[in-house]
């Protein structure tokens, strides 16, 4: 089974919800082109406030990365994991899982809030984007249009 994934997570405070700050999260991108990987791994980047959004980018096992795969035959079947419950804004059930063909690619977006408990700290968010594709890709295949897209993000006010 060929598979293909890159998580992208952009993450921030309620100190970047407006102005300058917010028009440079919302200007991250949520694909990158893909480096020379191993099989079994995922490239993952991480995109934070901390950082100034300036996106950084490593191999990681693709055991570490929340989306469940399984092959079917002739499709993938594809389902984002739920990270924290405590996390999740509010938002309808979720959707099916995806079955992609060979050479189709999905991307499925997921967001989250958190407080601390205190109430010391600033809400922080964050927003995880999967691309994954299934069969042999180029390594640009996450600059085009994916043939299915998956918008779970809820509000985070």
């Amino acid at each position: 089974m060929e598979v293909t994934v890159q998580r992208v997570r952009t993450s921030w405070t309620k100190r970047s919800r407006g102005g300058e700050a917010a028009a440079r999260r919302n200007a991250a991108p949520v694909s990158f082109v893909l480096p020379h990987m191993p099989p079994g791994f995922a490239h993952s980047i991480q995109i934070s406030e901390r950082e100034g959004f300036v996106p950084r980018a490593r191999q990681t096992d693709l055991r570490w990365i929340d989306v469940s795969l399984r092959d079917e035959g002739d499709r993938l079947r594809v389902l984002a994991r739920v990270g924290p419950l405590f996390g999740l804004p509010p938002r309808r059930r979720r959707p099916p899982a995806v079955r992609l063909l060979p050479g189709q690619w999905v991307r499925w977006q997921l967001n989250y809030r958190f407080s601390s408990a205190s109430g010391t700290r600033d809400w922080s968010y964050w927003v995880d984007t999967f691309n994954i594709a299934y069969g042999l890709v180029g390594r640009d295949v996450f600059m085009s249009e994916p043939d299915v897209v998956v918008d779970e993000c809820g509000p985070v006010r």
